[in-house]
């Protein structure tokens, strides 16, 4: 891994860094409302391919499928498609199993709730309906403007996926910056448990007076880490 892209994902995998913790490092933002994982104890961080649905229809899903970059999080965006479910087991199965991806992110329901569950499938959502979208080819489209501003603020971004549900880095955040914000970020973890668990402060004098601040032994952990 050679680019500050793959060092953040790189880093993030390592240290399972949870979307709580990246959404503090987004100044408390990024995450995806409603969306959450339909299985327990998966966790995904990798780069987005941007994807969509419109009209109550699935056939440009199937047709944008064709072909996907393996190790990739698949963002499935949803216009107008009336709270039907966007795909199931069938294009789930062929998404991460057959294309090689890491995680399948739906803005909208899925269906086939069963199959997924019982496959263990890497699968984040806003819900589910057995009633799905129609397999037809529609004259209308979401227009190039939309696709092009939708295609560039999401693809190549970073997706991180967890029980809690979804946090999305934009691209800007792709820094030597942003890396050292979630390597502080561990570490300030590491101290606040220390701080509960070894010295029984409560959570006040952790989080709001920062007691340790003002030790010695932390000050000169805060050097050698320099």
């Amino acid at each position: 891994m050679s680019n500050i892209s793959d060092r953040i994902i790189e880093y993030l995998r390592k240290n399972r860094v949870s979307t709580t913790e990246v959404a503090d490092c987004l100044g408390k933002s990024g995450a995806i409302d409603g969306i959450r994982a339909v299985n327990r104890g998966h966790y995904v961080a990798a780069k987005v391919k941007w994807i969509y649905a419109h009209g109550e229809s699935n056939w440009g899903v199937h047709e944008q499928i064709c072909e996907l970059p393996e190790d990739y999080i698949i963002f499935v965006d949803v216009f107008e498609c009336k709270n039907r479910a966007i795909l199931g087991e069938l294009v789930t199965k062929y998404i991460l199993l057959y294309c090689g991806c890491k995680g399948l992110v739906v803005k909208g329901n899925v269906r086939d709730a069963a199959a997924l569950i019982k496959e263990n499938y890497p699968v984040w959502c806003e819900g589910f309906n057995p009633v799905g979208c129609f397999n037809r080819q529609l004259e209308t489209d979401i227009g190039e403007e939309l696709k092009l501003q939708h295609k560039e603020k999401y693809d190549e971004s970073i997706m991180v996926c967890d029980d809690c549900g979804v946090v999305w880095i934009p691209k800007e955040y792709h820094t030597e910056e942003f890396y050292q914000k979630l390597e502080n970020m561990e570490k300030q973890e590491d101290i606040w448990f220390e701080r509960l668990d070894y010295y029984k402060e409560n959570t006040f004098e952790i989080v709001c007076q920062k007691k340790y601040l003002q030790d010695e032994y932390y000050q000169r952990r805060l050097l050698e880490n320099k």
